[in-house]
């Protein structure tokens, strides 16, 4: 879901664009909440109902932990990463959190090209998130929308949003307004 900042400015400039987006894939969510009611599964047979689920009786105490880690956390942890994107003059900032404990950044000066695409996360990148290909790095979480930036002396970086050609306009303003200062 991509939401919009409602901070229009930082210390270190002019927020440009500012998008947030999350999983949303409806065939990992099945994956990760059948998942989870697996483990949910086995908690409520083995530990409510005393049965052994499987041929092996799990200790409560390890079948707790499974629980908390499997059973809640998973799906927390899947719904809490997120992609942040935010444009300022000079600079395309990228965050996806938990992995990256400080924003990526990107300095517009060393951006050679950029354009609006569509592109097959799957086929292109093998999935979605923080991806590395013979294409050039990836960042993105939904979609197949997105905003490839060309540079001078590397590989292609990719940015993945709901909103891609607001994203290229944000860049292309943000780029000029670095030419200016």
């Amino acid at each position: 879901m991509a939401l919009h900042c409602p901070v229009t400015a930082m210390a270190s400039g002019t927020i440009l664009f500012w998008e947030r987006q999350r999983f949303r894939q409806f065939g990992l969510w099945v994956v990760v909440l059948g998942m989870a009611a697996i483990f949910w599964a086995g908690f409520v047979y083995q530990g409510l109902l005393l049965g052994a689920f499987g041929h092996n009786l799990v200790v409560d105490v390890q079948l707790t932990v499974l629980l908390v880690l499997a059973g809640v956390g998973m799906p927390v942890f899947f719904y809490r990463v997120s992609l942040t994107t935010v444009v300022v003059p000079g600079e395309v900032r990228i965050r996806i959190w938990p992995f990256h404990l400080r924003q990526v950044q990107i300095p517009l000066h060393l951006v050679r090209d950029y354009k609006r695409i569509t592109y097959n996360p799957i086929g292109d990148y093998g999935g979605w998130g923080i991806r590395w290909s013979l294409k050039g790095q990836a960042y993105h979480m939904s979609g197949n929308q997105g905003v490839q930036l060309y540079f001078y002396h590397r590989k292609p970086v990719l940015i993945g949003s709901q909103r891609a050609t607001e994203l290229l306009e944000a860049i292309l303003r943000a780029k000029e307004m670095d030419r200016e200062e």
